[in-house]
């Protein structure tokens, strides 16, 4: 009896840690929030490209609508969403600009959508590897069977700097990290290795991070604080490889009206490191460019 009562205590959640893991200035979002508002890259005429894969149903449009909300400072829908998540609702190879508060120019830095990840069906993991190397075209419709075509209409022969990608953040949900099959374990490690090979940065988004933990429900400042969320974000670090420096959680904005500061201040976070990864991206390759007198 004595044994089962011990049992039962230490199934029990931890209490929250005295002191957070990782530090966030929770009263200063307006600090990050102008950092990426007034982001502007070194090199005249670049963008930062964004490329989001992930399992369908992780969050990927509704994490470009939440940084648009946020930018725009209103609730804003761009990407479509969609609430059922049995597969990809994105389709087609889609690149959002966010159009800044003149309405005259947009940030220097733009989202790719792809259709989700799955087991068996989903995006061709060679069309994801395309979109790296800036060979896919707007509006090609993925086929899970199949990939692009070199003599397809919206095969990119010739794709500049400004057609690839920078940067690639995968984007899981919190509460499938500890199910998610070797089959998709795989197919993410498999887009890592051949982003790694081209030498593209990878940045990854925890997404719904609220159904995990009643505690981080009632208060999203306790993210951190919540030694079980720290443990998910090792355990997918683990599985995938991405160091946990790149691992950012996020809550989505899904049901809310009206902006959220927490919310904001999250996604501000990652946006920020997502922008800086892009950034030395950049100019490592074209430092690099310059010593060999070629572009990679």
């Amino acid at each position: 009896m004595g044994k089962g009562n011990s049992k039962s205590r230490a199934s029990k959640p931890p209490p929250l840690l005295s002191k957070p893991w990782r530090e966030i200035n929770w009263s200063d979002k307006e600090s990050t929030l102008q950092f990426v508002k007034n982001y502007k890259p070194h090199v005249e005429g670049q963008q930062i490209r964004i490329l989001l894969h992930g399992p369908a149903g992780a969050g990927k449009s509704s994490f470009i609508n939440s940084v648009q909300s946020v930018l725009r400072g209103r609730m804003y829908t761009q990407a479509l969403e969609d609430n059922i998540g049995y597969d990809s609702f994105t389709k087609k190879y889609t690149t959002y600009k966010i159009q800044k508060e003149d309405q005259q120019s947009f940030y220097p830095f733009v989202f790719n959508d792809i259709m989700g990840l799955e087991p068996i069906k989903g995006v061709h993991v060679d069309d994801v590897k395309l979109a790296l190397k800036g060979r896919v075209m707007d509006g090609y419709r993925f086929n899970p069977e199949s990939k692009l075509s070199e003599d397809d209409q919206f095969y990119n022969n010739s794709p500049d700097d400004n057609d690839k990608v920078h940067v690639l953040v995968c984007v899981v949900p919190a509460s499938t990290v500890s199910q998610m099959s070797d089959e998709m374990a795989k197919k993410i490690r498999d887009i890592r290795m051949e982003a790694s090979a081209l030498e593209i940065p990878q940045v990854a988004i925890v997404t719904k991070i609220d159904e995990v933990c009643p505690e981080i429900m009632d208060d999203l400042k306790n993210v951190y604080k919540v030694e079980y969320m720290k443990e998910k974000m090792e355990q997918f670090s683990a599985e995938v490889g991405i160091p946990m420096k790149s691992i950012f959680p996020v809550k989505n904005y899904h049901d809310e009206i009206n902006l959220n500061s927490n919310m904001d201040s999250l996604i501000l976070s990652a946006m920020k490191h997502i922008i800086t990864t892009g950034e030395d991206h950049v100019n490592f390759k074209k430092n690099q460019s310059g010593c060999s007198g070629t572009c990679a």
